[in-house]
């Protein structure tokens, strides 16, 4: 089997070269890759590296990511996030190639308190959600064999993330404010990596679990609590933290105005992921420690 992977050197990439190495063949190309084009601002070259590779799988963990940015940038977000991916997908079609592909909780508008599973209505609130939304529509209609995958609130222990920002802020200040009004489950990208590689193996053996999937880590926790966490783990290891436990200062989201408005609920439910393919998503608890963990060495 040969596989090619877009995004390779993004949080999830980086995961997926690990992950999908043992299924086969593995391609790994980012956007400025020599040997072929995998520049998601020019899409149409994305058909060309296809044809060119002839893989038997398609794994896209590339896109704009930059939430507040793409608001001010809506064209470049929407080529990145809904030409590139159609142009994949119609490369996927013609060549009966299964499509793995990335989306987000961010498709949905957040309201209410219960976790939205495949089948809720969708409503994006900003420009990211609504382009992603379209690289979802776009894979759909293509007819290709696909795999969509909707997750929240990815991290990894590669790169800038929330609970080193939370580290690095509790060892310089008396007191963190931390949003409390939005509610979602920290996800691993190395978590997310390995449900997509079983879900490839799942789908390549019985092709009617093709689709639309929620996967994330189990439970739910506001980023005020993903901070505690983190500020509690460090005090724990001895860490410099200057931040007392009870100065971690619960705020709205409207104490901290963006660009993009965020969704209030990212809980996911993933129930028809793990039947369908026979796993048992973690609580997010432990990949954050572990995270952490990993930070620190």
């Amino acid at each position: 089997m040969k596989i090619v992977l877009f995004g390779c050197n993004g949080q999830v990439g980086w995961e997926l070269q690990r992950a999908l190495a043992p299924l086969g063949e593995l391609i790994a190309l980012d956007f400025d890759s020599r040997d072929h084009a995998a520049d998601f601002a020019h899409p149409q070259q994305l058909a060309d590296t296809v044809r060119a590779v002839a893989p038997d799988v398609i794994v896209n963990a590339a896109a704009h990511t930059a939430v507040d940015k793409a608001e001010s940038e809506p064209a470049l977000a929407e080529t990145l996030n809904a030409e590139a991916p159609r142009v994949l997908a119609e490369a996927a079609a013609r060549r009966d190639a299964l499509l793995v592909h990335y989306s987000t909780d961010y498709v949905f508008d957040g309201s209410g308190s219960a976790p939205r599973d495949e089948t809720a209505p969708t409503g994006p609130l900003s420009v990211y959600g609504r382009t992603k939304l379209q690289g979802e529509e776009h894979i759909r209609a293509s007819g290709c064999r696909h795999l969509i995958l909707r997750t929240s609130w990815v991290y990894s222990a590669r790169g800038g993330n929330f609970a080193r920002t939370m580290l690095k802020l509790a060892a310089e200040r008396d007191e963190l404010r931390v949003i409390d009004d939005q509610i979602g489950a920290p996800t691993g990208a190395d978590l997310l990596a390995d449900v997509t590689a079983h879900a490839i193996r799942g789908v390549l053996a019985k092709p009617e679990l093709a689709g639309t999937y929620h996967a994330a880590a189990a439970g739910e926790t506001s980023w005020h609590g993903y901070a505690q966490t983190v500020i509690e783990w460090a005090r724990a290891q001895g860490l410099p933290v200057r931040v007392a436990a009870d100065r971690i200062i619960a705020v709205p989201s409207a104490a901290y105005p963006t660009a993009a408005k965020r969704p209030l609920n990212s809980r996911l439910d993933c129930t028809r992921l793990q039947r369908a393919f026979g796993l048992r998503l973690p609580a997010w608890q432990p990949g954050v420690l572990r995270m952490l963990r990993e930070t620190a060495a």
